[in-house]
């Protein structure tokens, strides 16, 4: 099954971004603004070394989400390279259901990367809310549409030699539009052949992580078998109190289904949360196709889900481009500078 359609391909269209992306990973950017450019105005989010908050440029009056990371807890937490890594990524992608660097800078205290605001929110806000009225997940259909768009936006970065590393509900932003943006690269990692950082997500981990075996791109497809799972049904596949237990569930792949989805669903379920490699697909001879060709994806138009020109089933609601009610309030905190310069070694390349 091509992937082309009419005068548009997909394999012609890998071949340039290839292109464009060396470009830009060869000549990664540098401090292209500064924190007085921005009006602070709420946060988004928090995590264990900074927070996401709403900003507008002053100048253009456009919204954007600024991740301000501290750099001393990101020296103590051992990140360097991850967010090094993450910055140099997001500077050189750009694909429709991805999120791309539109500014970054530094200071004494803090690093600031500077992102597009997308005001639909977290995917995991509005399943938590439909799991709570509904018990159950998304439609099928829905789920589906969602899917589409991560395989596309995957098969983008593992052509690039990108792993993604942290895919889950909480890193995927939807758009005015309805449709998805992979946000939080800072697990991202060009690799062209194996690796062995323990990262991720704990429901997300597939088993060679855990198992210390070094892994490559196919655990990228397990952690979308554990999505899609999770999209259907509202709940993870693997699941326990304690991370440990997690972990077993994952190594022993024993998956029980929800009795409401279908046979084409669990049939690549069961292919892509497949403990043995050889078998996963995503990692076979026919790499990507294997997934696009199944049928639980016979309906997808896969060029037109890239043009965004499928309907999209769930448009959140938005009152204009600042608006942050699809996203949870947090207490905020002054952002305190620094007169001195904090860790210069460590982010002279940031």
């Amino acid at each position: 099954m091509p992937f082309s359609k009419g005068n548009f391909d997909f394999k012609e269209f890998l071949e340039k971004a290839k292109e464009d992306f060396e470009e830009k990973w060869k000549n990664p950017s540098k401090n292209t603004a500064a924190l007085e450019d921005f009006d602070l105005l709420k946060t988004l989010g928090t995590g264990s070394f900074g927070r996401v908050m709403l900003v507008q440029h002053k100048a253009g009056k456009d919204y954007f989400a600024m991740k301000i990371l501290d750099k001393q807890k990101v020296v103590r937490l051992k990140q360097v390279e991850h967010t090094l890594n993450e910055k140099r990524i997001l500077q050189a992608i750009s694909f429709p259901f991805l999120v791309s660097l539109q500014y970054h800078f530094k200071d004494n205290k803090n690093l600031y990367i500077i992102l597009p605001y997308v005001s639909g929110g977290e995917m995991f806000f509005h399943l938590r809310r439909l799991r709570a009225a509904t018990k159950r997940g998304f439609h099928e259909s829905h789920s589906r549409f969602y899917a589409a768009q991560i395989v596309l936006a995957f098969e983008y970065l593992h052509y690039l030699d990108l792993i993604y590393r942290d895919l889950k509900p909480e890193n995927l932003l939807i758009d005015s539009q309805g449709y998805i943006k992979v946000t939080d690269f800072g697990f991202a990692k060009r690799v062209k052949g194996r690796t062995w950082t323990l990262c991720g997500t704990p429901e997300y981990l597939a088993p060679e992580i855990i198992l210390s075996k070094g892994y490559n791109k196919a655990v990228d497809w397990w952690a979308m078998g554990v999505l899609i799972y999770e999209m259907a049904a509202g709940y993870p596949p693997f699941f326990a109190d304690q991370p440990i237990q997690i972990y077993e569930r994952i190594v022993a792949g024993k998956v029980r289904y929800p009795s409401h989805f279908s046979s084409e669903l669990k049939d690549l379920l069961r292919n892509l949360l497949q403990v043995d490699l050889t078998k996963r697909y995503g990692n076979l001879k026919n790499g990507v196709n294997d997934i696009k060709g199944h049928k639980w994806f016979a309906t997808t138009d896969w060029i037109a889900v890239y043009q965004k020109k499928v309907e999209a089933p769930f448009i959140p609601k938005c009152k204009g481009p600042g608006d942050t009610s699809n996203f949870d309030d947090y207490e905020e905190e002054r952002l305190h500078v620094s007169s001195t310069e904090k860790c210069a070694k460590e982010f002279a390349d940031f």
